[in-house]
Formats: C-alpha cells, sequence, structure tokens
C-alpha cells in the first residue's frame, strides 16, 4: 500500500462522510426521542451525541468489517454502540470531578449546558444503551455474545475506565513512559481495538484477520493518543473544540511531557507505520484503515 500524500488525507478524510451520516441516521433512530419523557435527559444525550464528533470509531469498526467481506449494515449496531459509549465517556470526562471542562466540541459540554446530575445520568444512560444496541440489532445471538464481551471489556475496569483512574491517579506524578503506556493503552487504545475487532467479527473475519486487524488497532489507538496529548500542547481552543492546554495545567502524564514533542511525534508516526504494516497482507479492503492512520496522526483537531 503507497504512503498517501499530505494532499491526499483530506479528500480522503471528506471521502468518508457518508459513513458519518449513516452512523448519524441511525444513531437518530436509536436513541429516545428529545420529546419522549423524561425530556431532559433525553435531550442532554442528544445533545452530546449529535455536537459534531468526528466518528472515527464507528468508521473503524465499519471499515474492518469491509476490510473482513462485510457489510456496512452489518458493522451499524456495534459501530453505534461503541458511540454511545464513547460520548458518555466525554460527558464523564468534562465533570468538575473529572478533567473540568466547560467547552466540548467547540460548545458548551453536557454538564455546562445542563446540569451534573442530568450529565450524570444520560452519560450513564448512554452506556447501557450502548449494550441494548451491541445485543437486540446484531444479526445473529452468537455475534452479538461476542460483540457484547469485547464491548464491556473494553469499556470497564481493564479499558477504558481502569485508564482513567490511573489516570487520574497519576495527575502530578514524575514522568513514567512505563505508566503512560498503560494508562493510554486502556484510557483510548481499548474502546479502539474494541471498535476495530468488533467491526471484523461483525463481519466474519477469519482468525488470521482477526489477529491482523486487533495488531492495527492497537498501535493506531495508541498513535491516536500521542496525537491528541501533542494538539493539546500546541494547538488552540477554536482548533480543538476545547480547552487548550488541560494537560499540563492539570499536570496530566502525557507523551510530550515524557518524551518531548519532537520524540512524541516520531513515535506516533512509528505507530502509524506498524498499523500500516498490520494489514497489508489484508489487500485493497484494507487500505483505507492504512490511510486512517495516517489520518489520526496527521489531524489538527
Amino acid at each position: 500500500m503507497a504512503h498517501p500524500a499530505p494532499g491526499d488525507l483530506k479528500r480522503f478524510w471528506e471521502g468518508l462522510g457518508g459513513i458519518r451520516q449513516a452512523v448519524d441516521e441511525r444513531l437518530d433512530e436509536w436513541l429516545p426521542e428529545a420529546c419522549e419523557r423524561p425530556e431532559r435527559l433525553h435531550e442532554s444525550m442528544r445533545y452530546s451525541v449529535f455536537a459534531g464528533g468526528k466518528r472515527i470509531r464507528p468508521i473503524l469498526a465499519i471499515l474492518s468489517c469491509r476490510s473482513a467481506g462485510g457489510t456496512d449494515e452489518a458493522a451499524m449496531p456495534p459501530a453505534c454502540a461503541i458511540e454511545c459509549i464513547h460520548t458518555y465517556s466525554l460527558i464523564h470526562d468534562d465533570l468538575p470531578a473529572m478533567d473540568d471542562d466547560d467547552l466540548r466540541r467547540g460548545r458548551p459540554s453536557n454538564h455546562t449546558a445542563f446540569d451534573e446530575a442530568t450529565a450524570i445520568l444520560a452519560g450513564d444512560a448512554l452506556l447501557t444503551l450502548a449494550f441494548g444496541i451491541a445485543s437486540e440489532r446484531t444479526a445473529d445471538a452468537a455475534t452479538a455474545a461476542r460483540v457484547v464481551r469485547e464491548l464491556a471489556d473494553a469499556s470497564g475496569w481493564a479499558g477504558m475506565v481502569g485508564g482513567q483512574m490511573a489516570d487520574v491517579l497519576a495527575e502530578g506524578a514524575k514522568p513514567d513512559e512505563t505508566t503512560l503506556r498503560f494508562i493510554h493503552k486502556r484510557k483510548t487504545g481499548a474502546l479502539i481495538r474494541a471498535a476495530v475487532r468488533c467491526g471484523a467479527i461483525a463481519g466474519g473475519a477469519s482468525g488470521e484477520q482477526l489477529d491482523a486487524l486487533t495488531r492495527y488497532a492497537e498501535n493506531a489507538g495508541l498513535a491516536f493518543q500521542i496525537a491528541d496529548d501533542i494538539l493539546d500542547a500546541t494547538a488552540s481552543s477554536e482548533q480543538l473544540g476545547k480547552t487548550a492546554g488541560k494537560d499540563k495545567t492539570a499536570e496530566k502524564l502525557t507523551f510530550p511531557a515524557v518524551l518531548g514533542l519532537e520524540k512524541s511525534r516520531a513515535e506516533a508516526e512509528r505507530l502509524a507505520l506498524e498499523a500500516r504494516a498490520a494489514v497489508e497482507k489484508l489487500g485493497p479492503p484494507a487500505e483505507p484503515l492504512a490511510r486512517l492512520a495516517d489520518f489520526i496522526v496527521a489531524r489538527t483537531s
């Protein structure tokens, strides 16, 4: 697979607009209506889900399903479930007890637009909705069970929540690359890994395909978080859609804090190359995943 030129990445990303639109349409169908009681809860859920996210995790699920020979429709339940889990995590991350941020995706964070109690409950509702979508909408029971297990492992104590706890405990700690990789692998990487694996499982991936896609996801997931760390240190709040410089202010353990900016950029590029190499043998159906790895490290927001 040829490494895409920088000028191609924007066109590539714009070309994924159809996937984002399809995911949004299905989320709109599967989320409760804002007019349904209790209205405030449902308004809060929709406020954050439809706040303009990039939908990278659902895109990963669908592209992985395609690379395994599956259809977009087969991947849609896990793709939407993962977006619900991701959105719940952002709502809770922004709370005063966590990262205490009043801005998310360019507008007031959920607890600022509503209130803390509503934000907590909206996050809870999205997490539980995710498992309802994955279990009820997936085509067959055996596949649904595998997807639900992947989501549980990725979002719970062994994955995202465990990583969040480790992140909180590491605030103000001495730079430590081992701890940093532990945090990033779980806090961000676990859900990206689940997105890829769930899409592949929904697409009927063979063991060899699933192994290759898992290696891709583990490298791309860490690259994604390193890129986030770099952007927090270098981009503006307008570019990010959230408050810039929060990691340094909160004394978070980040790659720029441990390695410096240049070594962090080099590590993100190395991981993107490893991700591309992991799916080379899957041939042309996996080429969009390879391009997405490049987009992940080159993005500016």
